[in-house]
């Protein structure tokens, strides 16, 4: 049987719930950003009533904006905390709560490779990034009484709108793929989401408080 999906995006969730639905499964399509718990909370309650239940959540919202330590902005570093670390808390803490109460539940969280080895100019999104690594255990302490799993996946550079930019630049790019020791190549969105798919299933019941590296021996070297 084909899952059910709430989309949920900060802009418009229509191109979301369209493409989820081209893949022949049903989409619940919902607004929110996560800088605002508001909506963080009435976009799980309203999850939560249209499905019944919420058996997965996955903690995807992240940015990264960058610059020399000596030179960062107060705002830079407040949105990318708000963002990255305290949406990732908040969002789980929301669907913790109905999980608990199912006393079933698997949370997977977006991690980096960034946040196991320093990148220049990105102090402040590798420390948002070894934070999540960190929660996760936490979490994953705390709430795994009610059969709830916790992890994290960390990717390294993969092919998409987000990285076109940094990647289009030829020199950036040749030193990427230098850096990803082992593979020598960019990654794939599917092969950051075959992990998820992992972690969310019944084949991973046994793990929990785990960060799986997919960087292609980036941080092996």
């Amino acid at each position: 049987m084909s899952p059910d999906l709430a989309g949920v995006v900060r802009d418009e969730p229509g191109e979301v719930a369209d493409q989820i639905g081209a893949m022949g499964r049903r989409a619940f399509p919902l607004q929110m950003d996560v800088t605002h718990l508001d909506q963080i909370f009435r976009a799980v309650d309203a999850t939560a009533a249209h499905f019944g239940k919420v058996d997965i959540l996955v903690n995807n919202a992240g940015l990264a904006p960058e610059n020399l330590a000596e030179n960062v902005r107060e705002d830079d570093f407040d949105l990318t905390l708000a963002v990255n670390l305290k949406g990732t808390f908040f969002a789980s803490q929301a669907v913790g709560r109905l999980m608990i109460r199912q006393k079933s539940g698997r949370i997977i969280n977006l991690s980096s490779q960034a946040g196991f080895a320093a990148l220049p100019t990105e102090s402040v999104y590798c420390m948002t990034k070894a934070a999540i690594a960190h929660l996760t255990k936490c979490l994953a302490v705390e709430w795994g009484k009610y059969n709830i799993t916790v992890n994290a996946v960390a990717p390294t550079f993969i092919h998409t709108p987000g990285t076109d930019g940094a990647l289009a630049n030829p020199e950036f790019r040749s030193d990427v793929i230098e850096r990803i020791a082992a593979l020598h190549r960019i990654g794939e969105p599917m092969e950051v989401a075959g992990a998820i798919v992992f972690l969310a299933s019944s084949a991973a019941s046994l793990i929990t408080g785990e960060t799986i590296l997919i960087d292609g021996g980036w941080t092996a070297r």
